[in-house]
């Protein structure tokens, strides 16, 4: 799927990753948050929060292929965190509106987000509602020409920077598969947030550069043609912006765990013990070819979904299988790579044990493994019958 144009646009990529995030990726770990306008601005004036956003809203116009490339370029970055809220801002907030959304409202939310001078976040999980989207209570609603919102989000990425909200809210009653809709919600005005919002801060076990909140809406006023697409199609809309957030996720998580196994080849190399180094021991080399080769197998897997998508079909259950993968590997290689490093890889400050803390997040996060194999199962037509 890679051609020498995908090959390119990564090295761009890479090189302003290493120019403008790397060099300050510990002093964001240890600050627990990272300057996401400052960072988002350099990455959309080089074009690279938009690669399959239409030309017309200041995307690069690309198919579907070279945002999987992007992907994998930023799952590079040493700070899982920072990859993440990127990842917020390109694949998991903004496709319903990219693919749903009127002019006007890709006029005023999208193109400015593609630039990098807006930062958004996504609402879609609450305190008693994660992977069961369709229990959501935060309402939207309808007053004159507004929706009037009420109610709360949890584990918000970028929550305490973003200016908007892709926002999932009921915005009537009924069929709870039918009865919600996105919206794109501001949530700043000069920079201040608008009465009505209250936000904490969540502190986590990994993902420390990304900032992470709860969110609280008491009586926000909207107007209704923020609204994205058709009212009462937000359940269906966020079902099919969870695949390419899936996707998004898995994507980087090859990156990330090739980088896991090639720095534990460096150290072990290095590291002696008994007269030789840990890496010439058979069983420590033949198991990081084995996790090698799980990590390609997984990227493979995921070229085959993106191709599905592409093609205009449903990647559904190929997305959750990656994504599903994508969580179990990340636990295997980094444990097994941690225990190769010994002593040092139970210290704070190196690359495995923030991989190791980081990448736990995949199995739950965007829909937790158990929902995966709920999804693959549906696919395969072998879902158990719920009981009388």
């Amino acid at each position: 799927m890679m051609t020498s144009d995908h090959i390119a646009l990564q090295d761009s990529v890479r090189k302003l990753i290493e120019r403008e995030i790397e060099p300050y990726v510990d002093e964001w770990e240890a600050a627990e948050i990272f300057p996401a306008h400052e960072v988002f601005k350099k990455l959309g004036s080089a074009g690279f929060l938009g690669v399959n956003k239409p030309v017309e809203f200041g995307g690069m116009g690309l198919d579907y292929s070279y945002e999987i490339a992007f992907c994998e370029a930023i799952g590079g970055i040493s700070s899982g965190g920072v990859g993440m809220a990127i990842a917020v801002q390109t694949d998991m907030a903004t496709p319903a509106l990219t693919h749903f959304g009127s002019d006007e409202l890709r006029e005023r939310f999208l193109k400015p987000t593609v630039a990098g001078d807006r930062v958004v976040c996504l609402g879609v999980s609450e305190a008693g509602a994660g992977s069961d989207v369709a229990s959501l209570k935060t309402t939207a609603r309808k007053d004159g020409d507004d929706y009037v919102i009420n109610g709360s989000k949890m584990w918000i990425t970028n929550g305490t920077q973003a200016d908007w909200m892709c926002l999932l809210a009921n915005t009537s009653e009924g069929d709870v598969h039918r009865n919600k809709s996105l919206i794109c919600l501001p949530l700043r005005e000069n920079g201040k947030l608008r009465p009505g919002i209250t936000m904490n801060k969540i502190k986590k076990v990994g993902m420390w550069s990304s900032d992470t909140a709860q969110v609280f809406f008491d009586e926000v006023r909207v107007p209704q043609r923020y609204r994205i697409g058709e009212e009462g199609m937000g359940f269906i809309y966020q079902m099919r912006q969870f695949q390419e957030e899936r996707l998004s996720g898995a994507t980087r998580r090859v990156t990330a765990l090739t980088n896991v196994i090639n720095d534990t080849i460096e150290y072990t190399r290095q590291r002696k013990a008994f007269g030789r180094s840990i890496l010439d021991n058979q069983a420590v080399h033949f198991r990081l070819a084995e996790l090698k080769t799980e990590v390609e197998m997984l990227r493979s897997l995921i070229y085959r979904a993106a191709q599905v998508h592409m093609s205009g079909g449903d990647m559904t259950e190929l997305a959750s299988m990656a994504k599903l993968k994508a969580g179990r590997l990340c636990r295997e290689v980094t444990d097994s790579c941690l225990q190769y490093w010994g002593g040092m890889g139970f210290t704070w400050e190196n690359k495995v044990s923030r991989a190791w803390r980081d990448l736990r997040l995949i199995s739950i996060g965007g829909g937790a493994d158990e929902i995966m194999l709920t999804i693959i199962c549906k696919h395969m037509g072998i879902l158990p019958r719920r009981a009388a």
